[in-house]
């Protein structure tokens, strides 16, 4: 299981990259396996700033529909829209080109709630 050091995690299988008050957020590779096959990604809420734990999309598998989790408050400031047309690069490279959106911190403060790599890895039991 690919869990890399350098990111934060949240129990909803997302993980988390800081760099200033951005924050580049995507499913883990643990996700994408429970997902299987990645068909769609939808992120409707860009532009929209909302609070930890809403919804801001959703990612479709074969088998399935999840809704994603907010790990952080902010503001939507993009979306890789390049998943629209190739969304298994969620399945081949969950923690690079697979990334779903970028947010602008609005609360600093939550970045120590996120999970590090071995919190995470207790959590999946890897």
């Amino acid at each position: 299981m690919n869990i890399p050091q350098e990111l934060k995690y949240t129990k909803d299988h997302e993980w988390v990259k800081i760099e200033g008050d951005v924050a580049t957020i995507g499913v883990t590779d643990f996700a994408q396996g429970e997902l299987g096959d990645i068909v769609y990604v939808e992120v409707e809420t860009l532009g929209e700033t909302l609070e930890r734990e809403e919804v801001f999309g959703t990612v479709e598998a074969v088998k399935t529909v999840s809704d994603l989790f907010l790990p952080l408050a902010g503001e939507i400031l993009e979306f890789n829209d390049s998943l629209e047309n190739t969304p298994e690069k969620v399945n081949s490279d969950p923690y690079g080109a697979g990334w779903m959106i970028k947010l602008k911190i609005s609360d600093q403060s939550q970045v120590s709630d996120l999970l590090s790599p071995e919190e995470y890895e207790d959590i999946i039991g890897s």
